[in-house]
């Protein structure tokens, strides 16, 4: 045991934290594209009415990313 705390685990270095980030970046951009992905195809049609969604689109992508969101802290 280290007295103070020093000479514990090494820390990371500059490189070895940037490259956590940027995985880190990836992994959180690959998950949104997911939600994006999957609860467009859920939830808006294809055939564009109107510029903004509708009520009922709304609901639906707000239940959408809810479920995604707690199956996604289940699984992890």
């Amino acid at each position: 045991m280290s007295f103070l705390g020093f000479g514990g685990a090494p820390q990371p270095t500059s490189a070895q934290k940037i490259a956590a980030a940027e995985t880190e970046l990836e992994m959180v951009t690959d998950m949104f594209n997911r939600l994006s992905n999957s609860c467009t195809k859920k939830c808006i049609p294809t055939d564009y009415k109107e510029g903004e969604l509708n009520k009922g689109e709304s609901v639906c992508l707000d239940r959408c990313v809810s479920k995604f969101f707690e199956v996604n802290i289940k699984v992890a």
